[in-house]
Order: structure tokens, then sequence, then C-alpha cells
């Protein structure tokens, strides 16, 4: 299957897709929509997501954590429980975790002006991860932060918190950046998901790392989802 017709799918915020093949061509269209230009004027809140597998229940858990930026003072939290209705396929996250992700930012009564997702934007084989997935979807921006190398190639950098080395595609393309963010740790990769340039989506995160490896939104969406995993087992 080489295109789909995405208005012929009348809840693509809950699709699941019938084989690996239409989930691609899903991506590819979907990928169309994707925009790498800001969309907001200024940022005052800001929130992390992440997410868990309760395995013996074949469900998934997620937590979104809302934050007052650049402060990142805590406003809200909110949860989905939902069943697992897609395999886990590397390049396909979003089809797993998107209809969690959707429906616990469904319950945030303020919007934040970024959501920050604990995998990839553009740095992805098909230059649509979880990050653009979620973004296109919602239509808002996002920025994906991984903390493995999907796709792509860099150079070395320093070991100082702050520096940074741009992320390539095969053919040459700027797709992201590797960001150190704490002395003598690995560092994590950031690419923009939607509406969002890569200068602001790096600045950004650079602006969350409160002295550990992974941003605070995300840092904190990983430990509330553990103690949501904890409760629900």
């Amino acid at each position: 299957m080489d295109s789909i017709d995405i208005e012929g799918i009348p809840d693509i915020r809950n699709y699941v897709p019938r084989s690996v093949k239409e989930a691609f061509a899903i991506q590819r269209a979907l990928k169309e929509r994707v925009s790498l230009e800001n969309s907001f004027e200024s940022i005052s809140l800001i929130a992390g997501v992440d997410l868990a597998i309760l395995k013996e229940r074949k469900q998934l858990v997620c937590g979104i954590i809302l934050f007052e930026f650049p402060e990142l003072s805590i406003i809200d939290k909110v949860y989905s429980i939902v069943d697992e209705k897609f395999p886990y396929i590397p390049g396909l996250l979003s089809f797993r975790e998107g209809p969690a992700i959707i429906e616990a930012y469904g319950k945030l009564e303020v919007k934040p002006d970024i959501l920050i997702l604990d995998g990839q934007g553009i740095a992805h084989p098909r230059g649509f991860g979880i990050a653009c997935h979620i973004g296109v979807i919602l239509d808002i921006p996002t920025i994906g932060v991984g903390k493995k190398k999907l796709y792509g190639t860099f150079d070395e950098l320093g070991m100082v918190p702050g520096r940074y080395s741009p992320l390539y595609s095969k053919q040459g393309d700027t797709i992201g950046a590797v960001l150190r963010t704490k002395k003598n740790t690995k560092p994590v990769f950031v690419s923009p998901g939607h509406k969002i340039d890569l200068p602001s989506a790096l600045e950004v995160v650079t602006e969350c790392a409160r002295g550990y490896r992974v941003p605070e939104p995300t840092r904190q969406a990983d430990k509330y989802v553990a103690e949501l995993k904890k409760e629900f087992l």
C-alpha cells in the first residue's frame, strides 16, 4: 500500500492500522502535514509525556504533567489507561502509544504551548516519529527527546553541558541535535515534531535540563507513570 486517503478515515485519532504496510502509508500521508515553523509567539506553559506498559493487563498507562515555563512549577497532572491494540514495532511507536497520549491530553483543562515527548520527531527513518504524529493529530507544537538515537549521524561533542552537535539524515539534511544536558552522561536526541523549528526546540529542551540528563517535563512524567504503574498493577 503506497498511499492512503487520510480524509477517508473517520476517526484518525483512534484508528488502528490493519497491517504494517497500512501504518507506513498513514505515516507518509500525515508527514505531508508536518510544519517546522513556530506557531507560537511566546511560551508560558509546557507539558511532558511518558508511558508504561501494564503487561498483565495488556494495557498502556500514559501520564502528562503540565508546567509553568520557564519556572517549571507543576500546574496539573492527568493520566489515561487504554487497551494495547497495536504491537511494538520499531519506527511505528505512535500507533501503539498514540491513543493513550491523545486520551490523556484531552483531560487537560488548560493546554500547553508545547508538548515534549520521550521519543523522536523528524529524526526518524521516515521523518515521522511519535512527536510528529501526536503533533499533527492534535495540531499542537511538539518536541521529541529520545534517550537513544533511532536514525541519523552526528559528530562527537564535548562533555560540557549545553554543547550540541547537529544530527544528519542520510541525505545530509539536519533533522535534529545531539545535546549534552549533564556532564559525563550520555546525550539526548532532540528533534522537532510539529509547529516548531529546531533552534526553538533545542532552546526549550536546554532550558528544561535542570541538572539531570532528561529534561524536567519528561523526567517528572516518567516518575508519575512509575507511580501509576505501581497503583494499577
